[in-house]
């Protein structure tokens, strides 16, 4: 595989991590289902993943960006099994409605399982790493932008849903907005 066809790949999943992203935040924002610590660490294992695709774009495919996705997504995926065993046995609940048949904390570790395989693909075809140049294209541009501005606005909800402790295992409000606030 070449550069050429590499570089659109590391777009296209920057943009499906993003859309991983964004559908996290509009369950958060549009019905109100604040994100446990469990799923605030696998937002980060997306983010880290994320991070390793747009280098890829902004300073040329290199293995070890590869390796920074994999390291996401295995960190992430494990959180995302340890939510799932906490919800498997029955009568112990599960957190938040399940989208498609499945919970997002299912879902991440679907998604971090597939990236797994994507990354080992695209490790295995060595001709990608021949060209040092970066993406300049559109397409990257667009991933990159929209992905940098998915990442922060997770990272300030973050902040203001934990407020300046530790984020509730079972969270009903924005922490630092109460605290401002007074509540």
């Amino acid at each position: 595989m070449t550069a050429s066809l590499a570089r659109p790949l590391n777009a296209i999943g920057l943009l499906a991590i993003t859309c991983v992203l964004i559908a996290a935040f509009v369950e958060q924002i549009l019905y109100g289902e604040l994100p446990c610590p469990l799923c605030l660490l696998q937002r980060v294992g997306f983010v880290i993943v994320g991070a390793g695709l747009a280098m890829n774009l902004l300073c040329g495919l290199r293995p070890g960006h590869y390796g920074i996705m994999l390291l996401g997504a295995v960190i992430g995926g494990a959180i995302a099994l340890r939510q799932v065993a906490l919800h498997i046995v029955p009568g112990t609940g599960a957190d938040g409605d399940p989208v498609l048949g499945l919970h997002l904390y299912t879902w991440a570790f679907v998604v971090f399982g597939l990236v797994v395989i994507g990354v080992g693909l695209m490790l295995l075809l060595d001709g990608q790493f021949s060209s040092s140049g970066r993406a300049h294209g559109q397409l990257a541009r667009i991933a990159v932008i929209l992905f940098v501005v998915v990442a922060l606005a997770n990272g300030l909800s973050t902040v203001l849903e934990c407020g300046s402790g530790y984020c509730p295992d079972n969270p009903t409000s924005y922490q630092l907005l109460d605290e401002l606030t007074g509540n």
